[in-house]
């Protein structure tokens, strides 16, 4: 039997799930998207639940073995997303540097967080 958590969405609702996660929600919880609460709403003082089971090691790569591609090159050096990005993506950067916490990123407008961080 699945182990149930209680996670807040992005729009402040309470959440039942089972674990393991399901891909695309273990991404939000691990970006921080999704906050792990009690059933009633207050913040959880236990250990995080895994996001997802845990994937074997990659092997190691060779010496010379050139570089590994990552997906796509982000929009430029310091990883700021394009302006025609998603919201999500400019939540994520605004998250990364610090700026706010994902939940009062996600309350604001894609043209606010894009001010926030200046265009």
């Amino acid at each position: 039997m699945a182990e149930t958590i209680h996670v807040r969405g992005e729009g402040g609702h309470i959440f039942a799930m089972d674990l393991p996660l399901p891909e695309g929600i273990a991404d939000r919880y691990e970006r921080g998207l999704l906050v792990r609460v009690n059933t009633d709403g207050s913040p959880y003082a236990g250990a995080p639940a895994p996001a997802r089971p845990l994937a074997p090691e990659p092997p190691p790569t060779e010496p010379n073995a050139g570089p590994t591609p990552t997906g796509p090159v982000p929009a430029d050096a310091a990883g700021r997303p394009a302006v025609n990005a998603a919201k999500s993506e400019w939540i994520d950067f605004v998250v990364r540097k610090g700026l706010l916490s994902a939940e009062d990123a996600g309350a604001l407008t894609k043209a606010d967080l894009i001010d926030l961080v200046g265009a």
